[in-house]
């Protein structure tokens, strides 16, 4: 049995709702920084992040620009998973996405949170 703790995010809002994008990259990157495996799962909206266009977003005027938090997570280990039937819904395929980023299905999602010792949705 792993022993290290296991967190996954769920991210449902996108560009949308800009205000919501960064705490999710902020509270993972702070949790792999403790040593636990952290997943961040984009649905519904969520895959709209993971476009270069919306890493040069702010979620506030004078703020760092979403693709500094987005590196900061993929850079100590974040994972970035995104929904297939989700990217239908925005209209996005796979190549409009940023590199690093993972497809899963549902099944493989409802594994994960099951083994999760947390899953938090924003």
């Amino acid at each position: 049995m792993d022993d290290e703790a296991q967190i996954v995010y769920v991210q449902t809002h996108g560009t949308d709702e800009i205000s919501k994008a960064a705490t999710p990259f902020y509270l993972a990157t702070a949790a792999a920084a403790m040593d636990m495996e952290v997943s961040i799962y984009f649905t519904m909206h969520g895959p709209t992040l993971l476009t270069e266009d919306a890493g040069e977003l702010t979620v506030k005027d004078g703020g760092a620009p979403l693709h500094t938090f987005i590196s900061q997570a993929q850079g100590i280990g974040v994972r970035l998973l995104v929904c297939q039937p989700s990217l239908n819904l925005v209209d996005l395929e796979m190549e409009d996405l940023i590199d690093g980023v993972e497809m899963i299905g549902g099944a493989a999602f409802n594994d994960m949170a099951a083994e999760a010792d947390a899953v938090i949705s924003f």
